[in-house]
């Protein structure tokens, strides 16, 4: 589990879209944790991507269908099945957030998000069309933030809890890399289980926009596989050896 990284932002003085979107997130989960189960469950069904219907091959209940299908696939981002899920997921926004939106800009960075979101829903209703249940939470769209994160900053070193006690620094690199290939693995190994309530096409296709558009929403001077980190050590050694 990433519990910290050691990459400062030097282009925005503040993470501001970072902050507000897990201030939403937890705002409406507060809200939703007002309900009953019943309640709950109807909100799921209202605003969470379900494949069949998205795929226009079934229809909600007229009480239940408040808002166009393709609109789900924004409104799936703010809701969380409970507080771990929520937790999880706002704790990796927090660490990577700040960096992918520094490397972009605010507004850039707000639409980045939910560019991936959006494709993270399309993906897991692309692969699974005839699921009925609800794909809710921001999994999909911060999994293109970790993609994006891999393409700018894989020379990174960010804390990571082994055991869920032994912190230890390692490569961001060697970090997401094994979190993309676990969510692979993950989805084919649990294609089909009828216990499996986790959306991981969802998480993989969030992953992969992630790492392609960050190369369209990032600053153009901003460089790719942290160049800059690269030249800098070089310019060091160079310095050294005179």
């Amino acid at each position: 589990m990433p519990i910290a990284d050691d990459n400062p932002i030097t282009l925005i003085r503040f993470q501001v879209v970072t902050v507000c979107l897990i201030a939403v997130n937890v705002v409406v989960f507060g809200g939703q944790s007002l309900l009953d189960d019943q309640s709950t469950w109807e909100l799921w069904a209202s605003f969470g991507v379900i494949p069949v219907v998205l795929n226009d091959e079934m229809s909600l209940p007229p009480d239940l269908d408040v808002i166009p299908a393709w609109a789900t696939l924004l409104t799936s981002m703010f809701l969380h099945s409970g507080i771990y899920h929520l937790g999880g997921n706002m704790l990796f926004l927090w660490i990577f957030g700040d960096n992918v939106e520094d490397a972009m800009g605010h507004t850039r960075f707000l639409l980045f998000f939910v560019a991936c979101g959006v494709l993270a829903g399309l993906t897991q209703a692309f692969v699974d069309p005839d699921s009925l249940a609800p794909v809710i939470g921001a999994s999909g769209a911060i999994a293109g933030v970790l993609g994006a994160y891999l393409m700018l900053h894989p020379r990174r070193r960010m804390i990571v809890l082994v055991l869920r006690m032994i912190p230890i620094r390692l490569h961001v690199g060697l970090v997401l890399i094994f979190w993309g290939l676990f969510q692979v693995g993950s989805a084919f190994v649990l294609n089909g289980d009828p216990d499996n309530d986790t959306a991981w096409w969802a998480y993989i296709g969030g992953f992969i926009a992630g790492m392609v558009l960050v190369v369209v929403f990032k600053r153009w001077s901003v460089p790719l596989f942290d160049m800059d980190l690269v030249s800098e050590k070089k310019d060091k050694k160079e310095r050294v050896s005179y």
